[in-house]
């Protein structure tokens, strides 16, 4: 996978952090650079690109290290670790900088029910010695006149607007505001799906489609787009020997291919996240519990389907025509069976059976009108077979013509 560095990201962080080892006369840098934005936009991991570029070793804390119940832990943390910093830049004679993630999730107050901790009030006000006084950190319980080396830091977070606005300051945080713009979406998404190949155009569109979501749904769903190769592995497998397999042999490679994309086929499983993230929006429960009230049941716009986790293949396509292509058939997943048993050499064949003679397992053969050759072959006879048992379960045969042994078993059609 490539990474794209937003030359604006690089631009701000490398002067800010530059300035802080410069000795400049006259001149009074804040020690610490706020970089805030709103969720998912990739403010930690372009901070870590950042880092490996310039040669930065950062010593890193989260916003969960910021509380604790004994009264003074987190300040005492804070300095540990701002020290560890410095001795390294004495140690290594390269630059490391404090790198807190997410300060305003564990400083800041979000609304009146945010409990205001004697450990809060410590944080924000350490943070500010230190800016105030960046070579002369102690430990509680001792104090060492040696002064140490000034160590720059870093915070990310959504909003700072939470924390406590003498920290704020302009003498002392430098706020970046970090909102990637049209180019720094296409870079970053072109790096994400750069080991799939997709064209300049198709990225554009992509992004283009989905203009209003974080950066971080595009890394989501390029994971998704491997969920039919997982489905596939585990189904070959056995569902009951994925644990011993994995587990008990980490060192067994497991070989995917990577899927055939389209702009189509990403569009319809973003579509399908989207409708998954407006049923989270409007689901209400938490409030409904609280009030008592009767949560009402939600109802978005569906979503495009995808391929669900069981061996049943939903609809995502519109009918041809009138009565001819039922809107229950996964096309692009009947597609990829085909293509997988055409692949193995494996020769197809068509069973059907009707509800009843499917709860006695009693299947019977569909004879092709000739020897499918290519997937096209393939579709316009199962179009055909439909036809022929409108009502029917279709299971999708595929053996080897040598040892006549069944290399796929796999039912795709069920009445609706």
């Amino acid at each position: 996978m490539g990474y794209y560095l937003s030359p604006r990201f690089l631009d701000r962080l490398a002067v800010h952090i530059t300035k802080n080892f410069m000795d400049l006369p006259g001149l009074r840098v804040p020690l610490i650079l706020g970089i805030h934005g709103r969720k998912g936009e990739g403010k930690s991991f372009q901070c870590e690109l950042l880092f490996e570029q310039m040669g930065i070793e950062p010593v890193r804390m989260s916003a969960g290290e910021l509380e604790s119940p004994d009264a003074g832990d987190p300040v005492r943390l804070i300095r540990m670790r701002y020290r560890e910093a410095a001795e390294l830049i004495k140690v290594r004679g390269k630059m490391c900088v404090l790198l807190i993630n997410d300060l305003d999730a564990g400083a800041g107050r979000m609304d009146q029910t945010t409990q205001y901790t004697v450990n809060t009030q410590l944080v924000n006000g350490t943070l500010m010695n230190i800016a105030d006084n960046p070579t002369d950190v102690q430990l509680p319980g001792s104090y060492d006149t040696q002064p140490i080396r000034r160590v720059p830091i870093l915070v990310t977070g959504n909003d700072f607007s939470t924390l406590y606005a003498p920290l704020v300051r302009d003498g002392r945080m430098d706020k970046f505001y970090w909102q990637p713009n049209h180019e720094d979406r296409l870079g970053i998404v072109q790096g994400i799906f750069e080991p799939d190949r997709l064209s300049s155009s198709v990225i554009e569109q992509l992004v283009n489609h989905f203009a209003d979501q974080a950066i971080d749904f595009f890394g989501a769903l390029r994971s998704r787009i491997y969920d039919e190769q997982v489905r596939d592995f585990i189904r070959n497998l056995g569902i009951g020997n994925v644990s011993t397999y994995l587990v008990n042999s980490p060192e067994r490679q497991v070989q995917i291919q990577p899927p055939a994309l389209t702009l189509d086929y990403l569009i319809n499983l973003g579509e399908a996240m989207v409708g998954e993230q407006d049923r989270l929006h409007h689901a209400g429960l938490a409030q409904a519990y609280l009030s008592g009230a009767k949560a009402e049941p939600v109802k978005p716009s569906p979503p495009p389907s995808e391929p669900e986790a069981n061996h049943y293949l939903q609809a995502d396509i519109a009918p041809q025509s009138q009565g001819d292509w039922p809107d229950y058939i996964a096309h692009h997943e009947i597609e990829h069976l085909f293509q997988q048993a055409m692949r193995q050499g494996s020769q197809l064949n068509l069973e059907t059976a009707t509800q009843r003679e499917k709860a006695g397992n009693v299947w019977r053969s569909w004879t092709w009108p000739q020897a499918p050759r290519t997937v096209t072959d393939a579709m316009a006879g199962l179009q055909t077979c439909l036809q022929d048992h409108p009502q029917s379960y279709i299971k999708l045969i595929g053996y080897d013509p040598r040892t006549q042994t069944r290399t796929l078993e796999e039912l795709i059609v069920r009445p609706q």
